[in-house]
């Protein structure tokens, strides 16, 4: 409903993504990467405002893994807009109670669930500090109290609105200015409280990070191979126990469906890379699915389409390009 109500102007961009293919453009150029966990209720969508030293991102995001490499040399805020946000942030259940912010640059794995709605406030390096950072490069979560959470909240909605209707408003400068003069005051309010300790230790999550990213190469340089976890754990000189433990809480599922997971994902991007000569049975069995049926199957539950629809779709898509 929320988006459906703005419209864009010269203040507000807005975009709604038809699908995943349709998001991942805009994904590349933040230096994110995303595995969707619910295809069939894919709903994405964006809207951006500018203020003079700050940008508002409202995002309806979607079930998904997501990697991603936050740089922000002035500092962000995230928060959500809605009371239902459920999301896991590495290694962590966060919920609406949750903001979590950064000044510099971290790498982060998130895993959400359902459809969420969050704003982002990317600040300008040149802003004032108004001490909100006690720590650089690590991204926090902080548990504000509930009526200033609420408060920005309201101002985040009433400037995007605003853009949408009345964008000539934020070219009078001293009207941007105060906008965005009483968006800081309220976050300041969010702020005046400690922050939470995200991830059990830096160290623990950098540890299980590695190992997740250990399976991820494995599993891109042994893509026929069969994966058993025994085995898996040997070669990276971990317990069973270990390697499942660090996938459950970096990417919330077990080993086998993550492996699983990342295989059909990598054989849905060959498939819409299209080719003369490509068939679905050879996609399928260079990523160790030898089985048609059950591939078939699984491919359906988790795309909502069947590879030979993928198929086609990247076939007429190489066509548009030429």
């Amino acid at each position: 409903m929320l988006f459906s109500a703005l419209t864009p102007s010269s203040a507000l961009q807005l975009a709604i993504f038809a699908d995943i293919d349709a998001f991942k453009p805009a994904e590349l150029m933040e230096d994110a990467r995303s595995i969707p966990l619910d295809v069939a209720r894919f709903a994405a969508a964006r809207a951006v405002v500018c203020l003079p030293a700050c940008r508002i991102i409202l995002m309806r995001s979607f079930a998904r893994i997501l990697d991603t490499a936050y740089r922000a040399p002035g500092g962000m805020v995230i928060l959500s807009m809605a009371d239902d946000l459920r999301a896991n942030l590495n290694g962590v259940d966060l919920d609406s109670r949750f903001f979590v912010a950064l000044r510099g640059n971290d790498a982060c794995h998130f895993v959400e669930p359902r459809t969420n709605l969050h704003a982002m406030i990317i600040l300008s390096p040149g802003l004032k500090d108004r001490g909100w950072f006690d720590r650089a490069d690590a991204l926090r979560a902080y548990a504000p109290d509930r009526a200033a959470l609420t408060h920005v909240r309201q101002l985040v909605l009433d400037i995007l609105r605003t853009a949408s209707a009345e964008p000539g408003l934020f070219a009078i400068a001293e009207i941007a200015a105060n906008l965005q003069e009483g968006l800081l005051l309220a976050i300041d309010e969010m702020f005046r409280v400690g922050p939470l300790s995200v991830g059990g230790g830096r160290a623990a999550h950098a540890r299980s990070a590695k190992l997740v990213q250990q399976i991820d190469d494995y599993v891109a340089a042994h893509p026929i191979s069969p994966i058993y976890t025994a085995g898996l754990a040997g070669e990276l000189g971990v317990s069973m126990r270990t390697l499942g433990g660090a996938v459950a809480k970096i990417r919330g599922m077990s080993l086998h469906q993550y492996i699983r997971l990342k295989k059909l994902w990598t054989t849905r991007a060959r498939l819409l890379k299209g080719g003369g000569g490509l068939t679905v049975a050879t996609c399928a069995r260079a990523q160790g699915f030898h089985h048609m049926g059950e591939f078939a199957a699984l491919y359906r539950a988790t795309f909502n389409e069947t590879p030979s629809e993928t198929l086609a779709r990247g076939r007429l898509l190489m066509l548009s390009t030429v």
